[in-house]
């Protein structure tokens, strides 16, 4: 069994560690001190394609798997824990937009996204049931019009404040 990087692979980890080295660790000990969220920089990560890592590439994302998708991040939190922390809820957000939604909704959140210009969470985390998927309670119920009613309660929504797009976790 090879156990060694690819070529592509190689090539998102030095892209990873460049960005990192000089746009996350310089700054990160102030982004902390001084409470900044650093969106201009989540920007920059979107123009490498790092904000839309396992997006489908139909929706404009890079449609890698989660190992290509893991290095990227081990290197970016190597320059800043916090900041790669949001970019890989961003970037679970994002990819059940590029997977999940109508070609409408698509074509209206998808572009931004990935680039990075907005920003998405998710809503998961349930009185009762935390964080656990199994032990959610949440329902979506598909509507005649082609809407959705949900039903339920989440608590908790990380990254809430600064996300334009909010994906819902529910079973139906």
């Amino acid at each position: 069994m090879e156990f060694s990087l690819s070529e592509d692979q190689l090539a998102f980890v030095a892209s990873a560690r460049a960005f990192s080295e000089g746009a996350l660790a310089p700054n990160a000990a102030r982004w902390d001190e001084e409470s900044i969220f650093p969106k201009d920089v989540l920007q920059q990560a979107g123009e490498l394609g790092f904000m839309g890592m396992y997006t489908p590439e139909s929706a404009g994302g890079l449609g890698l798997g989660r190992l290509d998708a893991s290095l990227i991040v081990e290197e970016l939190a190597k320059g800043c824990t916090a900041t790669a922390a949001f970019l890989t809820i961003h970037n679970m957000a994002t990819s059940m937009v590029g997977k999940y939604c109508t070609e409408a909704v698509i074509e209206q959140w998808c572009p931004a996204l990935v680039m990075g210009s907005k920003l998405a969470s998710y809503c998961l985390t349930e009185p009762g049931a935390g964080s656990h998927i199994g032990a959610l309670t949440a329902e979506a119920h598909a509507q005649p019009d082609g809407g959705w009613r949900l039903r339920g309660e989440k608590v908790w929504i990380g990254n809430v404040s600064w996300a334009g797009v909010l994906t819902v976790i529910a079973h139906d």
